[in-house]
């Protein structure tokens, strides 16, 4: 804790102190609190084997300022020792950053959780990470330009912190837009920061589920020079949110239609092919 902080910290205290006291004493309460005293103990005059401590009387504006030094320092104390979760996290060869779809639960949802446990397990020799982008997921499809931002802010951290790690990045229905919004491409569900062209090297592959670019008859390959190459789409027959279909049922279907298995494969190609 710096000292400047400690001592306004402290000050504040000496205060409440004082008011805690007045209070008391306006309520016909005691202001005083019996301590142990400092010195050591003695013996008692009855029982010669014993030793006993003195007690005195403190006031409670000093009992208050003492327990807050101490309280003060430890936590000082602890927030010098201690390492924060960031600072302490590993850097992996590899890290997944996904973005779930429309009205899934935070997390990497039901397709982005399959899709990093098929990486991992296409690339045993590599240790492999996951991040879920942390962003609203609303039905009105106004965040995927915050959840752009987001996946951006978390790519550039990374990658700032962690030289050897590169990255895979998915998307699912709307995050499949925030991917889209994040390396660079314009979309009509909002704007937001994208992923510095320094770091395209870094980024190995790009695999998206039920794009709503397409809805524009864009794709990744079409729109972006810079990550069309390294990208991969899946859009089921009849998908209404990138084939403009009417069978919802085939916007849920690419756990099961073997677009999960594909998508890992290619990353995990793009990766060993680094």
């Amino acid at each position: 804790m710096h000292p400047a902080v400690l001592a306004a910290a402290l000050s504040a205290k000496r205060l409440v102190g004082l008011v805690i006291s007045r209070m008391l004493g306006e309520q016909g309460l005691p202001t005083f609190v019996l301590c142990p005293s400092p010195r050591l103990p003695t013996a008692d005059a009855g029982h010669p084997n014993r030793r006993t401590w003195k007690r005195y009387r403190m006031p409670v504006s000093k009992f208050w300022r003492r327990t807050s030094i101490a309280a003060a320092v430890t936590a000082g104390a602890a927030a010098l020792v201690l390492p924060s979760d960031a600072s302490a996290a590993p850097c992996s060869d590899v890290e997944v950053v996904f973005a779930r779809g429309t009205g899934e639960r935070p997390g990497l949802g039901i397709v982005g959780a399959p899709l990093v446990e098929d990486i991992k397990r296409r690339l045993p020799g590599k240790t492999v990470g996951s991040h879920a982008v942390d962003y609203a997921a609303n039905a009105s499809q106004t965040s995927a330009g915050p959840g752009a931002t987001a996946m951006t802010n978390h790519v550039t951290s990374v990658a700032a912190n962690c030289a050897d790690t590169v990255f895979v990045l998915g998307g699912y229905s709307q995050g499949a837009s925030v991917t889209d919004i994040a390396i660079g491409i314009p979309t009509n569900l909002g704007r937001g920061r994208t992923i510095p062209t320094a770091l395209a090297p870094r980024i190995k592959a790009v695999v998206v589920y039920g794009n709503p670019l397409r809805l524009g008859r864009q794709t990744i390959n079409s729109a972006s020079s810079l990550y069309g190459p390294k990208a991969k789409e899946f859009c089921n027959t009849g998908d209404p949110v990138c084939a403009n279909g009417f069978n919802f049922a085939a916007h849920l279907a690419y756990t099961r239609n073997g677009s999960v298995q594909q998508g890992g494969q290619f990353a995990a190609d793009r990766i060993n092919r680094a």
